[in-house]
Parts: structure tokens; C-alpha cells; sequence
């Protein structure tokens, strides 16, 4: 079952022995508490580790004005940009000299591909990923709801191993990255 951004909060909050909520708007401390912390948490998350279902690719558009110094092209970056993850040119994804400085891509370069992070639709979550949010949002919500920093030391505790569960089944999706250009092979 997809869980959107109050169903995501509401299960946090039940796990800690609060009511669960309805909208970020419903007038009490736990819906204000979700409210503020629910998407810089989200964000964090999902920025911190390179999900392959949050990863996307794009071609960017170059921008008229080029960067002050360093390199000769600016290209915009995407409005749901969380992370980068490589650039490339010539349709590569990967390769490229760069630099993210104020939500522009600059490089030397006249194209530029990036693989990204975005943030997706909560209902597009997979479930590992639920979870491990779920149980980020437990450990955050913790001392503003319960105030007790004993629970919320044993939540973040269950956060960092639910997290790198998360990131095991997550790195079991994709094919192992392969060495290129060693140069220990080309000395043979």
C-alpha cells in the first residue's frame, strides 16, 4: 500500500504512542511537529544515499550567462534536483568536469547530462524506503512529542539500522558498478 506524506507521518507518530494525524493542518502539536519536520527529513534521507528509485536523468539547458570564473558554460539544474550524481556529455551520463554553485551545473562543455537525485512522489516510495523513513521521522518527532531523550537516543539507533537495510535491498537492484581505466590492468 503507497503511503502519501500524512500516512507516512501519522505511522511515526503512532509508532511513539501518538495519535495519528490527518492533515499537517488539524491544530495540534503533533500535526505542527510533521508539519515542520516531515520534508526537510524526507529531503535528507533521500539525499543521502544515491536510491535508484529517486535517481533520474536529464539533459539540461544551457543558460545565456557563463559562470565568473573556472569554466565557460552554465546549464540550469532541475527543479527537483536534490543531489547530483554524475555529468556527462555527449550522450554519457558520467565523465564530465563540473561544478553545482547556485542551482547551475557549470562545466567546460556546450551539453550536459546529469544523473540526479529527485525527490518522487511519496506514493512512489518502495517499502523499504517507507520504513526507513517511518522510522526517521519516529527518532525526529520523538523529543518534541514525548520529550524523553532516552526513547528518541533507542530511535535513532533503529533509524541508522533501518537505514542501512534500506540501502542494501536498494544497492541489490542494480548492476555492480564497473572498473574503468585502472591502470594496473593496462601495465600488463
Amino acid at each position: 500500500m503507497a503511503l502519501n506524506d500524512i500516512g507516512l507521518c501519522s505511522r511515526a507518530l503512532v509508532r511513539l504512542g501518538a495519535a495519528p494525524i490527518t492533515s499537517f493542518n488539524d491544530e495540534t502539536a503533533e500535526s505542527e511537529i510533521a508539519g515542520v519536520l516531515y520534508a526537510p527529513v524526507r529531503d535528507a534521507l533521500l539525499s543521502a544515499y544515491p536510491w535508484t528509485f529517486a535517481m533520474g536523468q536529464l539533459k539540461l539547458t544551457k543558460l545565456n550567462d557563463a559562470p565568473i570564473a573556472d569554466y565557460q558554460n552554465a546549464f540550469q539544474l532541475p527543479l527537483d534536483y536534490l543531489r547530483a550524481i554524475s555529468a556527462g556529455s555527449n550522450d554519457r551520463g558520467r565523465g564530465l568536469n563540473y561544478r553545482i554553485a547556485r542551482g547551475q551545473l557549470h562545466t567546460n562543455t556546450e551539453d550536459a547530462t546529469l544523473t540526479y537525485i529527485f525527490r518522487p512522489e511519496e506514493e512512489e516510495f518502495p517499502p523499504f524506503f517507507d520504513m526507513a523513513l517511518i522510522t526517521r521521522l519516529t527518532a525526529e518527532f520523538c523529543i518534541p512529542v514525548t520529550e524523553s531523550t532516552s526513547r528518541s537516543d533507542v530511535f535513532y539507533r533503529l533509524a541508522k539500522d533501518e537505514f542501512a537495510r534500506a540501502r542494501q535491498v536498494d544497492a541489490q537492484q542494480d548492476s555492480p558498478n564497473r572498473l574503468e581505466n585502472f591502470n594496473l590492468i593496462n601495465v600488463r
